[in-house]
């Protein structure tokens, strides 16, 4: 039986965990990503039970673990005085009760684990894609160097701005109104932060922060979000004023201007998603992560979601074999969609709940808060386990 070829584009989370995955289920490919250096960009990632789970079984337990930080909680304060809205414990009563850990990470941490278990000669740097043709019985890809590669499938893990979607669907990001702030701070400048390691959220008018550690508890990563009609840049390097980030935070609790004030730089992000659609693959192409379902960050799943995508199509793929290849990306659809689609949609919703000012809207909320604390409103989303999804999901 003829090999399958595999090219996927991009080599962030969607791409890597895909090709750590495939490899696995025995199947080779090859990542082709445009940047010419893999560099130490980004922040923090929450990595939820549903993604841990996941890349234990691809090789990367001991690597965690060794980088990781597994919070005591997530906690959800007011912006002023910091009151305790809801508390969602972690650590490990969520490892009991799931069966895999919560982690914070830093993206570079987990973007270097993953390629520990990538073959090196399978990953190729400064591979900019400008187009995806379609023909018989094969896709290739077109790089910006002149070069041209063939594969019986080409998987897009190649971000919201996806060359391959192109193939799929006619459309275009969706701006949201919110810039995020990100910035690393060294742990010994926020002592107050690290006594009890928790992911803490503090929600307020028109913005909010969130702060965990990273790294081996040597940093703290956070993320503020400030409204911004005239802010379009999307980028990991794209420098922000630490000035004007404190300025926008002026009056909010002490935990969290001492936090924006220890950091030497922030980058500044434009937030966009897209609104779903109802296919993830046309012919020889399939997307995965940011270029199939790009989310805003407000349900902190758009990591562990590429994680998710990644294991079910290369187990998808695996199951039918090269002669079924339309039926694979079929049942990935059927897998994948409506779970990514619910996700989609809760986390527009949290951009404007996090957001409530002062009054009635925001009073509901806290109280629905108050009273949805603990782990049992999290099942759903935890307990997921995407390794099993291809015989589980739609089969009954």
């Amino acid at each position: 039986m003829p090999q399958l070829r595999v090219a996927v584009v991009g080599a962030g989370i969607a791409g890597l965990v895909l090709a750590a995955a495939l490899r696995r289920a025995g199947i080779d490919c090859h990542v082709y990503e445009q940047a010419p250096h893999l560099t130490e960009v980004g922040a923090g990632v929450q990595l939820a039970p549903n993604a841990t789970r996941l890349l234990h079984r691809l090789g990367l337990r001991d690597r965690l673990r060794a980088v990781a930080v597994a919070p005591g909680a997530i906690e959800m304060r007011r912006f002023d005085d910091a009151t305790l809205l809801q508390r969602t414990p972690l650590g490990d009563v969520c490892h009991r009760r799931f069966g895999a850990p919560y982690y914070t990470v830093h993206r570079a941490d987990l973007q270097a684990g993953l390629l520990s278990v990538v073959a090196a000669d399978r990953v190729h740097l400064g591979a900019r894609l400008v187009a995806v043709t379609q023909g018989g019985d094969e896709a290739r890809l077109h790089l910006a160097d002149g070069a041209t590669v063939a594969a019986d499938l080409v998987v897009g893990a190649d971000g919201i701005h996806s060359v391959v979607r192109e193939q799929i669907v006619t459309d275009a990001p969706r701006y949201s109104g919110q810039t995020i702030y990100r910035g690393l701070v060294p742990a010994h400048r926020v002592p107050f932060l690290l006594a009890d390691p928790a992911v803490r959220l503090w929600f307020g008018p028109d913005k909010h922060v969130v702060s965990y550690p990273v790294s081996a508890g040597r940093q703290v990563s956070f993320g503020a979000t400030v409204p911004a009609a005239d802010w379009r840049e999307e980028s990991w390097t794209a420098r922000g004023d630490p000035a004007a980030l404190a300025a926008a935070y002026a009056g909010w609790h002490p935990d969290v201007t001492r936090l924006i004030a220890a950091a030497d730089r922030v980058s500044r992000w434009a937030l966009h998603d897209r609104d779903g659609i109802n296919r993830l693959g046309a012919g020889r192409v399939v997307v995965i992560g940011d270029a199939a379902h790009p989310m805003l960050p407000f349900q902190a799943q758009g990591a562990n979601q590429a994680v998710e995508d990644a294991v079910v199509l290369a187990r998808c793929l695996a199951e039918a074999g090269p002669a079924g290849l339309a039926a694979a990306v079929r049942r990935y659809e059927e897998v994948r969609l409506p779970r990514v689609t619910e996700l989609q949609r809760r986390s527009r919703a949290n951009a404007r709940t996090f957001h409530l000012g002062d009054g009635d809207a925001q009073r509901r909320r806290d109280t629905a808060a108050q009273l949805t604390s603990g782990l049992d409103q999290h099942e759903w989303l935890f307990a997921y386990d995407a390794d099993h999804a291809t015989t589980t999901v739609g089969s009954s």
